[in-house]
């Protein structure tokens, strides 16, 4: 098997770990927006503000090093010494994270505006996902997908699980059981959301701790020095994806009149959930490539095979854009139960295109992460990021929401041509640009066209993407026939 076919097979494994159970949460988009089952959309808002501090913390927590180590892994003889570094690196942290916050709780619920109850059980699911992110980087590195998978959507299936019983079925059960009742509390909802995540964070560290029990616990301090100075600049760079991510719906929180601002985010964060297929065509994507980059920067001539890799997640990633785009209102009463929230849908054309952008930077940035030039990776997320807080402030006081997608296409937009920039000066990768904004291009101005001027008329919508598709094949074919040929 090719490198290049073993790529797309890991992606598909990868993608598969991924987007099954970030498609199984799916369901719990239709659950949280469900009538009766949250008091409000406002307190749909308040369990995506949590949310948004989780991401941001979840970043901190793990500082760069999960990068760090897969770049060590396949550049030192000695992978135990970088196994055993990488894990007491990120024990001592996380621990020390989790005893730092406990004693400050109070403070830091009143700091950030969030209910000391839900603070509490925050808390330790930061411990717990901390805790996890060696052993599955390991899982990765060892190319062991099917086990990451199976880990992965157990995770899932366990939240998932535990958010039917407590949302829907607990109540009735109660009515009818002593011992039920006496674990219901009524409008306790938002607290049972964070449990059910703790639950199976639980389960998760529990099924990954036989990696704690066979590795070498050995630490090299000139290592860490190495790794720290290869994950910092990470480090910052996710630091400023979680800003431009999740920090809109704390900035629409402090920004907006108190009176609607928890109901604003509420809407926002249901339809930004259908840019969710992009996102999760990206997120395997970068699975898949994100060893493989490393892997190869060594073979002869790899700068071929990251500008077809490329070509081929703009395609993909265009298909799916104007997929979804035409059917959108299609799709939202089955993911979006209430048409409370569906006052948002105008965001959701602006969000997968900034998604889009943000996939093609995350495949352009093969240039820094290989010549060891990460801190190029902070640079240009830092410039995404103020772009994202001086636009959100800006914007949303005068188009609440519409504001922060407009933010986030034009932070990820302009990452997007900043890394392309800066990546043909130090690593040269001879990218179809004609055929890649062929495809950009296209894909982007009919979805606007048919979201904007045509929506819901799927006798337009339709024929655009099947001539969009069209025009695909007609462009792949030789391309296509070649990799079947090769299979």
């Amino acid at each position: 098997m090719s490198a290049f076919q073993k790529l797309f097979k890991q992606t598909f494994i990868y993608g598969l770990a991924t987007v099954l159970p970030r498609m199984l949460t799916f369901l719990l988009v239709p659950l949280y927006t469900s009538p009766n089952v949250l008091d409000s959309v406002a307190d749909y808002g308040k369990v995506s503000i949590v949310f948004s501090w989780v991401i941001i913390f979840n970043v901190i927590l793990a500082y760069g090093m999960e990068t760090a180590f897969f770049r060590f892994f396949n550049k030192e003889k000695n992978q135990d010494k970088v196994i055993g570094t990488s894990t007491i690196s990120l024990l001592v942290s996380s621990i020390a994270f989790f005893l730092g916050t406990y004693i400050l709780r109070e403070q830091i619920a009143s700091f950030i505006g969030i209910e000391l109850k839900y603070i509490n059980i925050v808390i330790w699911v930061l411990l717990l996902d901390a805790l996890v992110i060696i052993p599955f980087a390991w899982l990765r590195a060892k190319e062991k997908p099917m086990k990451y998978a199976a880990i992965k959507i157990t995770n899932v299936v366990i939240n998932i699980g535990l958010n039917l019983f407590f949302l829907l079925w607990l109540k009735d059960l109660a009515d009818e059981s002593s011992f039920f009742e006496s674990i219901y509390v009524p409008h306790f909802q938002i607290s049972y959301i964070f449990i059910s995540i703790l639950i199976a964070s639980t389960v998760t560290l529990l099924l990954v701790l036989p990696f704690y029990a066979k590795i070498r616990y050995t630490f090299n301090s000139s290592l860490w020095k190495s790794m720290m100075k290869y994950a910092i600049p990470v480090l910052i760079a996710g630091l400023a994806f979680a800003v431009n991510e999740s920090f809109n719906r704390i900035l629409m929180d402090y920004l907006l009149p108190a009176d609607i601002a928890e109901e604003k985010i509420g809407m926002f964060a249901a339809c930004y959930k259908l840019a969710l297929f992009m996102t999760l065509f990206a997120t395997a994507y970068r699975l898949g490539i994100e060893p493989y980059f490393f892997s190869h920067s060594k073979s002869v001539e790899p700068q071929k095979n990251y500008a077809r890799i490329l070509e081929f997640f703009v395609i993909f990633g265009s298909i799916i854009l104007l997929a979804v785009v035409v059917f959108a209102d299609f799709l939202k009463p089955f993911i979006i139960r209430s048409e409370a929230y569906w006052e948002a849908m105008w965001i959701v054309p602006i969000v997968l295109v900034a998604h889009l952008c943000f996939g093609i930077y995350q495949n352009l940035s093969v240039w820094y992460k290989v010549t060891d030039r990460t801190k190029f990776g902070a640079y240009i997320s830092v410039f995404g990021a103020i772009i994202t807080l001086v636009l959100n402030f800006w914007l949303i006081p005068i188009m609440d929401y519409k504001g922060s997608a407009i933010a986030l296409l034009v932070a990820y937009g302009s990452m997007m041509i900043l890394s392309y920039y800066f990546g043909r000066k130090y690593y040269p990768i001879p990218y179809n640009l004609k055929k890649i904004g062929l495809y950009l291009l296209l894909s982007i101005v009919f979805s606007l066209i048919s979201f904007y001027r045509f929506r819901e008329d799927y006798l337009v919508g339709v024929p655009i993407l099947i001539l969009f598709i069209g025009l695909v094949y007609f462009l792949e074919k030789n391309e296509l026939k070649q990799l079947i040929k090769k299979q």
